[in-house]
């Protein structure tokens, strides 16, 4: 899951984007409205945390933009203010939650997974493919009871195809949600990562649609 995390108090940021990274998820960070439009428009995030006060264009207008241009991606709004006028107007901007600073990190992840959950049409926090259990709260993994260790990517790429059980994601995709905005986003190497997951979690864990991508299937037999 790739994160765009636009906060403009360096401390705030560096918290925030320090938990993200250990709960196994990438970070694209900016600090002013302007570059969090541009980056919201013009990469596919899996979600967005964003601050209201943002210098150069504030959070409330970016959220707008991002949603005329039908930017989908489920946004989570923080803000040090706190009005019920203010709330509301977020909500119907088109945020998916709000948290009031100052936060408990644990309460933002919490918010954060449960609208990743959402958007991608799973309700509860462990998700289930076959044997194959992935605690969302705790990072675990098991197959048939039995906890499984994966690298930072490998957890990455198979809780994404988790997360959108049942469709095909083409490795481009995968390559996108993967890794941070900066780095080489190579789709050659979504193979090697799903071989090993396969040698960790069984050959049939992960289908291969030639020519398309890789399925999770939802209802697996």
């Amino acid at each position: 899951m790739k994160i765009l995390l636009a906060e403009d108090e360096a401390r705030i940021a560096a918290d925030v984007e320090t938990a993200l990274r250990a709960s196994g998820m990438a970070v694209d960070i900016v600090r002013d409205g302007e570059a969090a439009w541009f980056a919201g428009d013009v990469e596919n995030y899996d979600a967005a945390i964003l601050d209201i006060g943002l210098p150069k264009l504030d959070g409330l207008t970016v959220l707008k933009r991002w949603r005329a241009n039908a930017r989908r991606f489920p946004v989570l709004i923080l803000t040090a203010r706190g009005m019920w006028t203010e709330r509301v107007e977020g909500i119907n901007s088109g945020a998916d939650d709000y948290l009031p600073k100052p936060f408990e990190m644990e309460e933002l992840l919490a918010r954060l997974r449960a609208i990743l959950r959402r958007s991608a049409g799973q309700a509860a926090p462990v998700l289930k493919s076959g044997p194959l259990l992935l605690d969302t709260r705790q990072m675990r993994i098991s197959l048939r009871g039995i906890p499984v260790s994966l690298s930072p990517l490998e957890y990455r790429l198979l809780a994404f195809l988790m997360h959108h059980a049942g469709r095909v994601v083409a490795p481009t995709e995968l390559a996108e949600h993967l890794y941070d905005s900066g780095n080489d986003r190579d789709p050659n190497a979504i193979e090697v990562i799903v071989a090993r997951l396969r040698r960790k979690l069984g050959s049939d864990v992960i289908e291969t649609r030639r020519g398309f991508g890789y399925l999770m299937p939802d209802d697996p037999a």
